[in-house]
């Protein structure tokens, strides 16, 4: 660290679009947050590019002014943790729903050596009419939830927007995104590189704003949505592809011995085709799972995963191309048998109810193992790449 870098202990971190209403306020409770708690700290205005005076505000308030030309939530916090001066940053919204006043859990949290420190509005406390009861009670609590499933994160509130961290544990991330999906990423990430977490019970206060606000729920929660998929292989790909392809082949299995009948309702070759597409569309998916994953470590947009690799290890191109190759046989066989039969009859009509029964599982295969052998290479190219 430079000894410029070194001078503060703190930085307080506020993104800034059009907050001249409470701006000026919210600075001056970081202030007083820096006095009571005797640190040595700045406050950092990240301005997206306001055109409401904001910018002046925050100048004559003492605060430093960073210009982040890029637009977006994720751009300017991603600048102001780039610029700041401190070893742990506070980062938090300039509409005063946040009391920048009562930042001492956080610091003492920050100084007893975790990396990343959320608030809680849930357990802290939400004001009347500081939450739509639509962020309430169906965005945060379905978006964290889904996040804690995906990632096992030990965080009760994803977008919290004040939150403390070490600069340099942060900065590891390789944070990327660029809107409000920059909350998720930041926990995800933090996660996913086991950075030691605290949460602090904050309480949200009712913004101070005459406008709209910038966030737009549909919107946002979709990219927050989207962000959480794409970054969890397994629950995008993997389980439904898995889920996929059993049930596929348990409906193939009953079903390639005959017709069946539930409550006089008769099941035959349509549903016995349905099946084996299940297994084919199922087993793409697994596919993309594994190559997504792959992709991922080698970018850097996910942490290297021991145990991914060791079951990767089994699986090489030689054994990808007998297993392709098995596949090719016995759907080539089937073909065959199928042709042979079509022969006895001269060619001519069929009963689709028994020839279908061996020309499906017979396609399915061999379209199975020409994905596998397929699949097999690929692999193998991204696995020079790894190496």
């Amino acid at each position: 660290m430079t000894d410029e870098a070194a001078r503060f202990e703190l930085s307080i971190l506020m993104p800034c679009l059009n907050e001249a209403e409470t701006l000026a306020v919210c600075i001056e409770k970081a202030r007083r947050s820096l006095r009571e708690c005797d640190i040595a700290g700045e406050i950092i205005v990240a301005d997206n590019g306001s055109t409401d005076g904001s910018q002046s505000i925050a100048a004559s308030k003492g605060a430093r002014v960073l210009h982040v030309q890029t637009k977006g939530y994720g751009s300017a916090l991603m600048g102001g943790i780039a610029a700041a001066r401190g070893t742990y940053i506070i980062m938090g919204d300039a509409d005063d729903s946040y009391d920048f006043a009562s930042l001492g859990p956080f610091i003492e949290q920050l100084r007893n050596g975790f990396d990343l420190v959320m608030g809680n509005r849930f357990k802290g406390g939400i004001k009347p009419g500081a939450m739509p009861p639509l962020h309430r009670y169906l965005g945060n609590p379905v978006l964290t939830a889904l996040g804690r499933l995906f990632f096992e994160s030990p965080c009760g509130d994803f977008h919290c927007g004040l939150r403390g961290f070490n600069k340099a544990a942060i900065e590891k991330l390789d944070l990327r995104t660029t809107g409000m999906e920059f909350a998720s990423e930041m926990v995800v990430k933090a996660t996913l590189h086991n950075l030691r977490i605290a949460e602090v019970p904050t309480i949200l206060f009712r913004d101070g704003r005459s406008r709209s606000p910038h966030l737009r729920s549909w919107r946002d929660g979709w990219r927050h949505l989207r962000f959480l998929l794409l970054f969890s292989p397994r629950w995008l790909f993997f389980y439904p592809g898995a889920l996929l392809m059993l049930a596929g082949l348990a409906a193939g299995v009953w079903l390639l011995p005959g017709h069946r009948t539930i409550h006089g309702v008769t099941f035959d070759i349509h549903t016995l085709l349905f099946a084996a597409l299940a297994v084919i569309i199922g087993f793409q998916a697994v596919n993309f799972a594994v190559f997504t994953k792959v992709f991922a470590i080698s970018e850097g947009l996910l942490p290297r995963d021991d145990r991914f690799n060791k079951a990767l290890s089994l699986v090489s191109l030689e054994t990808g191309l007998v297993a392709g190759g098995l596949l090719l046989v016995l759907g080539i066989a089937g073909a065959i048998y199928a042709l042979s039969g079509w022969g006895t009859r001269s060619f001519g009509n069929l009963d689709p109810t028994r020839t279908m029964r061996v020309v499906i599982p017979s396609v399915t295969s061999l379209t199975l193992g020409v994905e596998i052998i397929l699949s097999s290479f690929f692999l193998s190219i991204l696995g020079m790449k790894r190496r």
